[in-house]
């Protein structure tokens, strides 16, 4: 059940960091204009995936690495991603396009048959017989025609603003590898701690119920009261509710990391790798922000997203400049394809937008716009890589000292249990000590599982936010 509520918030969070992407520049005719390469996602896009169909028959053993390869082929997230991806690259090309020579060719045969005093032609000269109607006749036409842009500025601008939107694609679709590999990491390490809640549960209930088989022969005996009985019942009863409660969960998450990474919701699987541990010298913090600013892919992305708009506010402005192109067609026109003659044109023209209506002021005003917002998200996002470092440090302090204390309570609490169990049955004591020892057990091993798992977490987490997440995965939990 966490896992749900994890992939619930680190969607939000990515989709939070993602969603000030950049807009579209503002398009008008006769122009191109690099448009936004964010992909677009729902909340829940990093929680999907498409089932894969490569799996072997029976039960799957999943190895953390095995699930981290599998997520990253198979994630909803980065299937969208690809395809967001691909589209701004058939965007780049298309702007570039405009700057390529256009050839194109057209074969045509007509029949025509005109009426010459449609055209004005309705004057008579004395002794000359001048038709009306002239034709019917044949026309044929081969012809090829050629045009290219000699000199656009505002073309030239827009095909690399085009250029920096598909390299922010690819950053972003490498920030989603990341997410998804804290995601999967997250996932495997909750089951992980969801089936060792439930192995210590099975032993609480397991000692409850010697417990309570206990207090009822003493009290068959008459050694010990009916409450002493009913008490240990009770504890009994509440243990093994809990036991059921932590196999729904754990039941619940398995789904949860199957939807994760591709696999049928029947497909049974159990996991190779156990709770690792292992210590973490924590990096310095100036360092450690410095290095996730160079090799953070969203801040990347966003950077990429800020030249973009530099030069589309530059190809805004170019509007107003002369541009200079090329045109031209060579063909075959006669009667008939066996009668005919070569012909042929050639000018080079010269377009000056002399007046638009205000139109290039709105465009430069609104490319500025888009620049002032790419700015402040980049200087933003700078803020948050290093909240993001720092806040992973400070979780990963505490769960490592959380991690010591749990340890050492789990033996005290186990070392109380035993001197309860021998002073009930020894008959100097009822079983509400028991009951209590029995308690705090349950308790220091919870909150044991639950500091291993944070400790965990709060390294893959330092990973994601240092841009490592691939890498720090393996290094930070002691090679599994």
């Amino acid at each position: 059940m966490k896992l749900v509520l994890i992939l619930l918030l680190v969607s939000s969070v990515f989709l939070d960091a993602q969603g000030s992407g950049p807009g579209a520049a503002p398009s008008q005719p006769g122009s191109i204009r690099p448009v936004s390469s964010t992909p677009s996602m729902s909340q829940n896009t990093f929680s999907g995936s498409v089932p894969s169909t490569d799996l072997p028959a029976g039960v799957l053993t999943l190895s953390l690495e095995d699930a981290i390869q599998r997520g990253l082929r198979q994630n909803l997230g980065l299937v969208l991603g690809d395809q967001s991806t691909q589209l701004a690259r058939a965007q780049e090309l298309r702007a570039r396009s405009q700057l390529r020579p256009s050839l194109t060719a057209h074969v045509g045969d007509t029949e025509q048959q005109i009426n010459l005093a449609a055209y004005g032609f309705n004057f008579h000269i004395p002794g000359v017989n001048i038709p009306a109607i002239v034709g019917p006749f044949n026309v044929f036409d081969a012809r090829a025609y050629f045009s290219q842009s000699l000199l656009n500025f505002q073309l030239r601008d827009n095909a690399h603003a085009s250029q920096q939107l598909t390299r922010a694609a690819e950053f972003t679709q490498k920030d989603s590898r990341d997410m998804v590999v804290l995601l999967v990491a997250a996932g495997y390490l909750q089951v992980i701690a969801d089936e060792a809640r439930v192995e210590e549960a099975r032993v609480e209930v397991d000692t409850a119920s010697a417990l309570f088989e206990r207090a009822q022969d003493q009290l068959k005996s008459g050694l010990a009261p009916a409450l002493d009985s009913l008490r240990a019942q009770v504890e009994l009863q509440s243990e093994q509710t809990r036991l059921r409660s932590l196999q729904n969960d754990l039941a619940k998450d398995r789904l949860a990391m199957a939807r994760l990474i591709g696999l049928p919701l029947a497909q049974n699987y159990v996991l190779s790798d156990k709770a690792p541990y292992a210590e973490l010298t924590p990096p310095d913090l100036t360092g450690a922000v410095d290095q996730a600013v160079k090799l953070r892919a969203d801040y990347q992305s966003a950077d990429a997203r800020v030249k973009a708009a530099e030069l589309a506010k530059r190809g805004a402005i170019a509007e107003r400049y002369p541009s200079i192109g090329l045109n031209a067609d060579y063909g075959d026109q006669g009667t008939s394809p066996w009668n005919s003659h070569g012909t042929f044109t050639a000018g080079v023209g010269v377009n000056f937008p002399l007046w638009q209506g205000g139109r290039i002021r709105s465009d430069i005003e609104e490319a500025d716009a888009q620049l002032q917002q790419r700015k402040a998200e980049l200087a933003d996002l700078r803020g948050r890589i290093e909240y993001d470092v720092r806040t992973a440090l400070l979780d990963l302090q505490t769960a490592a000292d959380q991690l010591q204390v749990a340890r050492s309570s789990v033996d005290l609490s186990r070392q109380a249990l035993t001197q309860a169990r021998d002073r009930f049955s020894a008959g100097v004591a009822d079983n509400i000590e028991v009951v209590q020892a029995q308690n705090a057990v349950a308790g220091a091993t919870t909150s044991y599982i639950d500091s291993l798992y944070a400790h965990n977490v709060a390294k893959v987490s330092l990973a994601r936010a240092m841009g490592i997440a691939e890498q720090g995965v393996k290094q930070y939990l002691g090679g599994k």
